[in-house]
């Protein structure tokens, strides 16, 4: 392995800013917050497919792969990353390397590449991913990059996150590490305002930002960027000049807020745009930095008068549905803050969370989780495709809400499924999309379908008179 990539993880992998990291032993810190990847296991998703996660939203940008063609057909658009201009981030790049750039290197076939985006696009800059079998071949693309840079006039910014390296999760802070090291910091806002925020970790799947962003522009708050949710290069770049940030709880950008505070001195917290409470506190707790950094301290007063008013409206809309789902049992198989932050807004609407997934959580999802749903709330760690059937099949459950993966089981056993991970369509953010969801819910259980679908088919009916 390359020594400076792994100086990079051994640096993420000490992030002082992740409590779960630094509670503990020095020994067990080294070894980093996940298991690492043995071959054929990256079912997950790797650390070169978390980085690019994390950064091709930016969407003006050209994303490069610089490996075989099947890194980018397996990374490509796997996200419902949405944008509200530029289309470019959705064409696939790759320098699609065969068998003899392994033998002579594929350097120059990367410097081919990135000239012929440039000319043909002309993008404001260019991300190269490394990948595995590059790394491996010891092609230099950080060397390549600052070549094609100073030759093109376009910034070209190396991601150093070959597969192997790890997981999905280290990738997410790798690639966060490229801009910190090429990208923030580089251009100077025309303007800035007391309102100027920045929000990380935030991926506008389904377009979740834009149910956010009509709250925060009646509060005259501006984002100047969001990393990397419906971003442009600029925006990044400029971002070092915000007055405070909010880092999504995903955890998933942690040492870019803790690290851009330690340069240019802006306060960050962790929120959560899921859940109405959270929503709410989200909106609080910017407006207390904001006005700590020197916002005019009206703003308090006007945050809370508009989180009444819309904690109000979304109450009211979600009472609506709860006649019919007064007491139906949800299975919450997700990871995150999602784990715990969308409880309380079913709860409300009359739905009983009969148990709720764990696994991607940190100690403090779990704290919060028993808060919500009590000491005795069923948090299970990994439950296997077999234990989600028959929990399914013993209808102890009436719907699950989970990622696409797990929504074969669902439908094997004849019971009602939403999407509630990366890969959905609906956006569920913010005071609109508590509402949104419990309306998904409502629409999906009580879909005419699922009595259909269990009623026995025509050739496994007894004809009259026939011995069953």
């Amino acid at each position: 392995m390359d020594a400076r990539v792994s100086a990079k993880i051994q640096s993420v992998f000490e992030e002082p800013a992740c409590e779960h990291n630094q509670n503990k032993d020095e020994k067990a810190r080294k070894k980093g917050c996940t298991k690492q990847l043995s071959p054929g296991a990256a079912a997950g998703g790797c650390a070169f497919d978390g980085a690019k996660i994390a950064l091709q939203p930016i969407a003006d940008v050209a994303h490069l792969v610089h490996g075989p063609i099947a890194c980018e057909g397996n990374s490509w658009d796997n996200r419902n990353s949405s944008t509200s201009g530029p289309q470019l981030y959705r064409t696939g790049f790759t320098t699609d390397i065969g068998e003899l750039d392994v033998i002579y290197g594929g350097e120059k076939r990367l410097f081919k590449s990135i000239r012929e985006i440039i000319e043909k696009y002309d993008p404001p800059a260019v991300f190269v991913y490394q990948t595995c079998v590059t790394a491996l071949i010891g092609d230099d693309i950080e060397a390549v990059c600052k070549r094609a840079a100073e030759k093109f006039g376009t910034p070209v910014v190396p991601v150093n996150a070959p597969g192997f390296v790890g997981p999905k999760n280290l990738g997410n802070k790798l690639g966060a590490e490229a801009l910190l090291d090429y990208v923030i910091g580089t251009v100077e806002p025309e303007v800035t305002t007391p309102y100027d925020i920045n929000i990380i970790g935030e991926y506008n799947l389904a377009g979740e930002l834009w149910q956010v962003r009509p709250l925060l522009d009646a509060l005259g708050i501006r984002v100047l960027a969001c990393i990397s949710g419906d971003g442009r290069y600029k925006e990044v770049a400029q971002s070092h000049r915000a007055r405070a940030a909010m880092m999504v709880c995903s955890k998933s950008m942690i040492n870019v807020a803790r690290k851009m505070e330690d340069r240019y001195g802006i306060p960050f917290f962790e929120g959560s745009f899921y859940g109405i409470e959270d929503m709410s506190d989200t909106l609080r707790n910017l407006a207390r930095l904001l006005v700590e950094r020197g916002a005019p301290a009206d703003l308090l007063a006007r945050t809370e008068a508009l989180i009444a008013v819309e904690e109000k409206r979304a109450w009211e809309r979600i009472a609506v549905y709860r006649p019919r789902l007064e007491g139906k049992k949800v299975l919450l198989i997700t990871g995150g803050v999602k784990s715990w932050s969308v409880v309380a807004a079913l709860q409300e609407a009359g739905l009983e969370v009969v148990g709720t997934s764990v696994k991607k959580s940190t100690k403090e999802d779990k704290e919060k989780i028993k808060e919500i749903m009590g000491e005795d709330a069923h948090m299970i760690d990994d439950m296997t495709p077999r234990e989600m059937f028959k929990m399914l099949r013993e209808a102890r459950a009436d719907i699950m809400l989970s990622g696409g993966r797990s929504q074969f089981v669902a439908l094997k056993a004849k019971m009602p499924w939403l999407d509630i991970n990366q890969e959905r369509h609906y956006a569920y953010a913010g005071y609109e999309g508590m509402v949104d969801l419990v309306r998904e819910i409502s629409k999906t259980l009580f879909n005419p379908m699922w009595e259909l679908v269990r009623v026995p088919a025509p050739w496994d009916v007894p004809a009259v008179g026939e011995v069953c």
